[in-house]
């Protein structure tokens, strides 16, 4: 029910908007489709080019990494590993991307007992996805770090993986795959433990005084990276039907949904290898111990199989057979522990019915500051958590590995200026690019949760255009993390935050329709609350939204920084009065109202014009405006080049005409901006391919190191030296 009393009967939110936004994306592209496989298997598959398909996936593993935030962590980036890897015939993995939302590290207020202080799960979570990452032998290219004190009650760790196989393997699709009755069922890799049973049901629930830690997986990154090579000779000689992750539930989540691709089968507990003895069947049936692949092997093909796993040191052993029973029958030595329909399995589950109630909330504006300088504004947001340097993070993460990276994720003259999006080459006899790219900004979520998700929609198209991605084969991923969106008496409003989920699956299915953004993939959390007893914690609503596509040439690819003296600044895109939401804002105190909204058609017909630029070889240098609008902006190409720059407030275009103050122009977040800048005797062309679109000059490169930002009325309101922004940006977090 909206503010009006407006009411709406919606039957299911992933299929009345994910789903239908893919259906309608792929029906308006036509012939020009480039979806294989979406919603379906364990990632989704894209087309890359005649040989090759792309394959991604972004799972959350917030619960774990809150109990125990270097275990849950590194089980969260070797598990999505898997996906990939588990998807269609099997996948090379080619790169990784993380996302991690915390609370300060600085946090100093009280903490319920059972909560663990951000900075130790600040610490942990980093470093465990460094070690599964790093000793995986795949480059971590893109990510970033959110902060927000609610999210002392539950860390959101977002974990992508993203690989690329052969479009035909054996003559066969790779994103195809099957199951013959009769094939064989075997499990590859690690042995199972008591580590992480329960481990998806407690994920599914708040966090609480009583969740158990041993509900964590204990994982092993070398083990995974031994048996994903062995798979993948396997595959490449044909010695499997079908392949699959253990991951949630384990064996029975598995061999459950591959039991529905033929029918049934009838497996063994007792055949399964262990870390220890001691372990009840439903225990072996339900762990979530990690490094393991489930596959379905013709019987023909089975010694072959078990050979190539001893001659790689790979442990592999069969626990039954697929057959078309119509049964889940698992046993334990004779004894049948479980016999199940399988259309109960998958189909037996009534659906849950929610009520959602919108309101409007209004929140304290500040007055106009109505200042004559603004450089210590710009120097104190250069230092916020949410957009200083992150480089002690990144640089503990190797983003080198595979000699494919093209687009690192800090670029510039030191190479300490922070890229909006990352550009791999995953075929290195060829310059074909991967590009990737991500939005996030829960903070609009307190405005509205619509406009929260039209803006993270936004900023991931926007980050990806910005590096020389093509607005023509582009597809998305949906992460949402969302508080407990079912009223009861510890959470009576939940009615409302069901609600914002409505309004934010809205506007994701407005935007990518828009935009022309199929969704392949995604991975929802919902209880991302703590609750013992008399204090809650809720996170922010919050929408990860990844994209990844291709450009033809990633030597066409375009960095954030400043290349040389006399360069022309161009801003493209229109600015408003929407500082509701903004980093501005928050560190002053206040939420505001007028939060950032996305017009799809205007900013998908700059993105285009920009993007013929940039494959005309027009564009210098390329950075997206977000948090700190345009001032963050222009002093991170600046630092990131080390040159100077000097912009005319007064030449910015506004919308609708609007009259805004120096205030407003500098730190507004309106959405589809980007800042470029062109050598001058490329100008009249580049002008000539954005002829139409909102595109303005507003300055120069200087040889000086000086950031001069003139106001509307023709007076400096910034002046300072890069290396002071620098110092500013980079100070925060380069002792942690």
């Amino acid at each position: 029910m909206d503010e009006k009393g407006n009411r709406e009967q919606i039957s299911s939110l992933f299929k009345s908007f994910i789903q239908r936004t893919t259906a309608t994306v792929r029906e308006n592209l036509g012939d020009k489709d480039f979806c294989l496989s979406v919603f379906k298997d364990n990632a989704g598959v894209i087309r890359f080019n005649d040989d090759y398909s792309l394959v991604f996936k972004v799972e959350t593993h917030n619960s774990p990494s809150a109990l125990d935030p270097y275990g849950g962590a590194l089980t969260g980036i070797v598990g999505v590993n898997r996906d990939p890897f588990g998807t269609g015939k099997g996948a090379r993995l080619i790169f990784n991307t993380d996302v991690f939302c915390f609370a300060s590290p600085f946090y100093d207020k009280p903490l319920p007992a059972r909560l663990l202080h951000p900075r130790r799960i600040y610490e942990g979570v980093i470093e465990g996805v460094e070690h599964g990452g790093n000793k995986s032998g795949i480059p971590t290219v893109n990510g970033s770090l959110v902060f927000d004190d609610r999210f002392a009650g539950k860390p959101l760790v977002f974990c992508g993986t993203a690989g690329i196989m052969p479009a035909v393997i054996n003559g066969e699709p790779s994103h195809v795959k099957r199951i013959d009755p009769g094939d064989l069922i075997v499990m590859t890799g690690g042995r199972i433990g008591k580590d992480g049973i329960h481990g998806a049901t407690f994920s599914s629930e708040e966090l609480n005084e009583s969740s158990p830690v041993s509900a964590v997986q204990i994982g092993d990154p070398i083990t995974q990276k031994r048996m994903t090579d062995f798979l993948l000779r396997a595959r490449d000689r044909g010695l499997y039907n079908f392949i699959t992750d253990n991951g949630a539930g384990g064996l029975s989540s598995s061999i459950g949904e591959m039991s529905e691709e033929c029918g049934g089968c009838r497996l063994d507990l007792s055949k399964a290898p262990l870390k220890y003895a001691g372990l009840d069947p439903w225990e072996i049936l339900i762990s979530e111990a990690q490094e393991r692949m489930s596959l379905a092997v013709p019987p023909a093909k089975i010694d072959e199989f078990l050979a190539l796993a001893r001659i790689m040191g790979v442990e592999a052993t069969v626990l039954g057979e697929f057959t078309d029973s119509g049964y889940f029958h698992i046993l334990h030595g004779e004894t049948t522990v479980a016999f199940l329909p399988i259309s109960f399995l998958h189909g037996g589950l009534p659906p849950m019915e929610m009520r959602g109630v919108w309101e409007i909330k209004h929140h304290e504006e500040p007055k106009p500051a109505g200042k004559s300088d603004y450089t210590e504004d710009l120097l104190k947001l250069l230092g916020s958590l949410n957009i200083c340097s992150k480089e002690s993070v990144v640089r503990r993460y190797d983003h080198e590995v595979q000699g494919g990276s093209v687009v690192k994720p800090f670029t510039g003259v030191d190479n300490d200026g922070p890229s909006d999006a990352a550009v791999v080459r995953p075929i290195l006899d060829s310059f074909e690019g991967v590009v990737v790219g991500h939005g996030i900004c829960p903070r609009y979520s307190d405005i509205d949760a619509y406009h929260m998700a039209a803006n993270a929609i936004d900023e991931g198209l926007r980050n990806y255009i910005a590096v020389g991605g093509s607005p023509d084969l582009v597809a998305g991923l949906d992460n949402f993390c969302w508080c407990d969106p079912v009223k009861s008496e510890k959470t009576p409003d939940g009615e409302y935050k069901m609600a914002q989920l409505v309004r934010a699956n809205k506007a994701l299915y407005d935007y990518c329709v828009a935009f022309g953004i199929p969704l392949i993939s995604g991975k929802d959390s919902m209880k991302n609350d703590f609750y013992d007893g008399t204090t809650k914690i809720s996170i922010p609503p919050t929408l990860l939204f990844s994209v990844i596509g291709k450009m033809e040439d990633a030597r066409k690819a375009v960095t954030m920084d400043v290349k040389r003296p006399g360069d022309v600044v161009y801003i493209l895109g229109e600015t408003a009065d929407e500082l509701g939401g903004s980093e501005y804002l928050a560190a002053k105190g206040f939420t505001g109202n007028r939060v950032p909204q996305v017009n799809a058609e205007t900013a998908l017909n700059s993105y285009r014009a920009y993007h013929a630029a940039v494959v005309e070889g027009l564009v210098a240098s390329c950075h997206d405006l977000s948090d700190g609008g345009l001032a963050v902006a222009a002093a991170e190409s600046a630092f990131a080049g080390g040159f100077g720059l000097a912009v005319n407030l007064d030449a910015v275009p506004i919308k609708a005409s609007a009259s805004l103050d120096d205030e407003a122009i500098l730190f507004s977040e309106s959405a589809s901006r980007l800042l470029v800048t062109v050598d001058p005797g490329k100008s009249a062309a580049f002008e000539n391919v954005m002829s139409g679109q909102a595109v303005a000059r507003i300055g120069q490169v200087t040889a000086d190191t000086t950031l001069t930002i003139t106001g509307v009325s023709g007076k400096v309101v910034v002046k300072a030296e890069i290396a002071s922004l620098k110092e500013a940006w980079q100070s925060p977090l380069q002792s942690l």
